[in-house]
C-alpha cells in the first residue's frame, strides 16, 4: 500500500525501541492497527548495524516509521532522548519515508511483564519493547493523524 493524498501513512510500518547496543524493531499494520515483534539490531558503540536495518526496509517495505522516544515520567527529556531521535532523522534520511516519535516511557518493563506471563524465556525483549511502542502509536497518535485529513 502506499502513502494516501493526504500524506498519511496506510500500509506496513515499522517500529523502533532505539538503543545503544540493542535497537528492538516490530512491524505493524495501519488498517488491522496491529503489531508485531521482528527482530533485534545489534548496535556497536551506539552504530545501528545499518546492513540488517535495510534488509528489513527492502523486505517489509513500510510506509512510515515509529521511533520510541525514551522520556522521564514528569515528560522531560533525558540522557537517550536526543540519540533516539537523531537515529530517527537518519532513518527517515537513509530511507525517504515520514518519521513519527512517541513517548515511550516504561515500554521494557510493560515487555518484562508481558514475558513473564507468557512464560518466555528470551535473553533480550527490545523487539517486544518495539511491539508497545508501535502498538501504542498505533492506538493514540495514527488515528489523530485521520482525524485531521
Amino acid at each position: 500500500m502506499t502513502v494516501k493524498k493526504t500524506n498519511i501513512p496506510v500500509g506496513v510500518v515499522i517500529g523502533f525501541d532505539f538503543g545503544l547496543k540493542r535497537i528492538g524493531v516490530a512491524i505493524g499494520q495501519t488498517i488491522t492497527q496491529t503489531a508485531t515483534p521482528e527482530t533485534i539490531v545489534n548496535s556497536k558503540d551506539g552504530k545501528p548495524d545499518w546492513a540488517h536495518i535495510t534488509k528489513l526496509f527492502e523486505a517489509w517495505q513500510p510506509v512510515a516509521i515509529v521511533v520510541g522516544l525514551p522520556m522521564r515520567l514528569n515528560g522531560d527529556e533525558q540522557a537517550m532522548t536526543q540519540p533516539a531521535r537523531k537515529f530517527g532523522q537518519r532513518l527517515s534520511g537513509r530511507y525517504s519515508r515520514p518519521i513519527f516519535y512517541i513517548e515511550e516511557q516504561l515500554s521494557s518493563i510493560e515487555a518484562e511483564n508481558r514475558a513473564a506471563q507468557s512464560k518466555d524465556k528470551s535473553k533480550h525483549l527490545d523487539d517486544q519493547a518495539a511491539q508497545i511502542i508501535l502498538e501504542n502509536w498505533l492506538e493514540t497518535e495514527y488515528p489523530k493523524l485521520l482525524e485531521t485529513s
